[in-house]
């Protein structure tokens, strides 16, 4: 057989052999999917029993553990500091307020700016709330090596792009996503 043959044969039998190495191992995909399902399930339980044991959803919990820690933030500094949307943070106040565990002081001279702090009725309900408070998502990847943490960030990173998903709902917790609980933008003190 000539050169000019095997080559026109390997050419042939090189997008198969390309579409082979792209098929997916549906072994390791469906492997992939139980941890995955996993990992929700964890998340879920939890929630749950945040819920049944503290009265209150998750994501309230964490915010009030938040509040707990720092009075007198503000609406901005505290979706800072649990990585969510303003307005997200904006409604769990307003929700937690309402449930009377939360005053909304507006001292400043502007009084647009609003100072947050915890009512004694809930301690209790932080007493009762099963830890991680922040819930065990978080609390796991921060165990993680650091290394095996930049590992996991590049992998989802590639899972994300293929899913094409919303980089608004990075902020939004999964505790509130459980929920079905809408945002709105406009919502504000």
């Amino acid at each position: 057989m000539s050169a000019g043959r095997s080559r026109a044969r390997m050419a042939c039998a090189a997008p198969s052999a390309v579409a082979a190495a792209n098929t997916p191992d549906t072994a390791a995909a469906a492997r992939v999917l139980r941890q995955f399902r996993l990992v929700f399930n964890a998340v879920k339980t939890h929630f749950q029993q945040v819920e049944k044991q503290a009265g209150i959803g998750g994501a309230q919990v964490w915010a009030l553990s938040v509040l707990r820690d720092a009075p007198g933030i503000g609406v901005t500094e505290l979706a800072q500091r649990m990585d969510i949307h303003q307005s997200t943070a904006s409604n769990l106040v307003r929700s937690l307020a309402r449930a009377g565990l939360v005053r909304i002081e507006r001292n400043a001279p502007d009084r647009r700016m609003v100072q947050l702090h915890l009512q004694p009725s809930a301690l209790p309900v932080l007493d009762k709330a099963p830890g991680p408070l922040a819930g065990v998502l978080p609390e796991a990847l921060a165990r993680l090596d650091p290394g095996l943490l930049a590992r996991l960030e590049a992998d989802l990173a590639a899972l994300l792009a293929v899913l094409q998903t919303e980089a608004d709902d990075a902020r939004i917790p999964l505790a509130v996503m459980s929920q079905n609980h809408s945002v709105n933008a406009n919502d504000s003190y």
